[in-house]
């Protein structure tokens, strides 16, 4: 699915509900049940736009610990979570299909682990992903 970069570019342009359904097609409805999902939990969404990646990315959070940052591509959005080695075995541990999620190469000390959603279907896996790391110290 990859393309190189995300879309959201235009830094005087915020990601609307609007916007968000023009550019994520039919993943939206994933995006929007995911949304109410994680505001039903309590996690604070918070859309930002970064000069380095010159992108908006919404940073997710649960009580100031960002669980997870979410970029929107074309067609269908990326969740990257950021782990450390010592995480790897409660992720292999996870009952989460295989090809669901990708590890990326080492980035620092983290590793980044990351889903790229276009149907809802896909959600429970991302959601076992969201439970350990509200609670990985």
């Amino acid at each position: 699915m990859s393309n190189n970069r995300p879309l959201l570019n235009d830094p005087s342009v915020f990601p609307t509900d609007e916007i968000l359904k023009n550019m994520l097609a039919e993943s939206y409805t994933a995006f929007e049940k995911l949304s109410a999902i994680l505001n039903g939990q309590g996690a604070v969404m918070k859309w930002k736009y970064y000069n380095d990646g010159k992108a908006w990315l919404c940073n997710v959070s649960y009580k100031k610990k960002t669980v997870f940052w979410l970029s929107v591509w074309n067609g269908y959005f990326k969740i990257n979570f950021y782990f450390l080695e010592r995480h790897l075995e409660g992720i292999a541990a996870l009952k989460i299909a295989e090809n669901s999620f990708t590890l990326q190469k080492e980035w620092g000390k983290m590793i980044p682990v990351t889903f790229e959603i276009s149907r809802s279907e896909q959600l429970p896996d991302l959601l076992k992903m969201v439970e350990f790391k509200k609670k990985a110290k």
